[in-house]
């Protein structure tokens, strides 16, 4: 049995079920790691006694109220904070692996259809003409799927068909079109915008955890798309390696096209409106991943949400404590990261 082909082929089955619970098991203790450290790290550093005691605060606080001391303000703060942080990394690493099978292009990011122009224009609309705090979360996400229904409307043809070749680069110019008009709108917006309200714009066009609230609703949409994507997973291996031949071996290209589209929208019309355009992690951790475990979606999806959440813990963690008290954009510091290491992949990839 173990010579025959269909022994073979279980056994390997066998292995990469092995690795995928290995990696993926590794990724999760890294998450919690960072978490911790976020929550232990700051301009007041907590102990780990300080850190337990504070925590059982935080679990009584769910039941009843009791009082604080500091360390369990603070640890409910950068908790909150963090797993914030971290929904908002995976929901953006997600959807660019989705936009890049999508696409077929391995340089798609979140933001390459101008979903996150729309969301822009809708914050920063709601900032300036109003003055309640929620306006600008549900302004930015109306805003994200009114483009994303725009470009599904102008690209219907192309995704009820599929994305070949030639048709790609034509879906690709309309959202640049469409991020380009969007862009007009805010520096528009910016260019005529009070003083006392310039500041907290240009906060969130950068990308900013500092003001975020922990919410369901994140985590339920990061929940839907990644059931979704894990169980299409073959499908799009098939798609994104062969996509000429994939409807001829049962796959509905369209369907799964539309689904990914949709998807990958929704996940970035949730991250944009809550934290802001955080550049680079829809980027350079699909690529990173990719580049460590394979092109495998079964794999590659998950992992890619995992470490998303997890960079972006770090870099807002780095952000706020490198000039503790002031705090940075932690946009930047995806910046700042981002670009040295998407060159050194490029750098590997023309090597090989």
């Amino acid at each position: 049995m173990k010579n025959s082909p269909v022994g073979s082929v279980q056994m390997r089955a066998s292995a990469d079920g092995r690795r995928a619970v290995g990696v993926l098991g590794g990724l999760g203790v890294l998450a919690v790691l960072s978490i911790v450290f976020a929550c232990a790290v700051g301009s007041v550093a907590l102990s780990g006694s300080d850190l337990f005691g504070a925590l059982g605060e935080v679990l009584r606080g769910l039941v009843k109220v009791v009082p604080k001391t500091m360390a369990g303000t603070l640890l409910e703060l950068r908790l909150e904070r963090a797993l914030a942080g971290f929904v908002a990394g995976a929901m953006l690493a997600l959807a660019g692996v989705m936009m890049q099978a999508l696409l077929r292009n391995p340089l798609a990011d979140p933001y390459v259809l101008g979903v996150s122009g729309g969301a822009s224009v809708g914050a920063l609309s709601a900032m300036l003409f109003f003055s309640a705090t929620w306006m600008v979360d549900v302004a930015a996400f109306a805003g994200a799927i009114a483009v994303a229904l725009l470009l599904f409307g102008l690209a219907y043809r192309d995704l009820r068909g599929g994305i070949s070749d030639g048709n790609a680069p034509l879906l690709l110019l309309t959202g640049v079109i469409v991020a380009s008009g969007c862009g007009a709108l805010v520096t528009l917006m910016l260019s005529i915008a009070p003083d006392n309200r310039l500041r907290s714009m240009v906060f969130w066009l950068i990308g900013d955890l500092s003001g975020v609230q922990l919410r369901w609703l994140p985590w339920i949409i990061l929940s839907g798309a990644l059931v979704f994507s894990v169980r299409k997973a073959r499908h799009i291996n098939v798609m994104v390696l062969h996509a000429e031949a994939a409807s001829t071996l049962g796959i509905h290209v369209g369907s799964l096209r539309k689904g990914l589209f949709f998807c990958a929208a929704l996940l970035t019309a949730s991250t944009v409106s809550s934290a802001g355009s955080i550049g680079f992690v829809g980027l350079i951790v699909p690529h990173a991943c990719r580049f460590a475990l394979g092109p495998d979606h079964r794999l590659l999806l998950p992992a890619a949400a995992i470490a998303g959440g997890t960079f972006l813990v770090l870099a807002d963690t780095l952000a706020r404590t490198i000039l503790a008290p002031q705090q940075l954009p932690v946009g930047v510091i995806t910046a700042l990261i981002g670009v040295p290491a998407f060159l050194l992949q490029l750098h590997h990839i023309r090597r090989r």
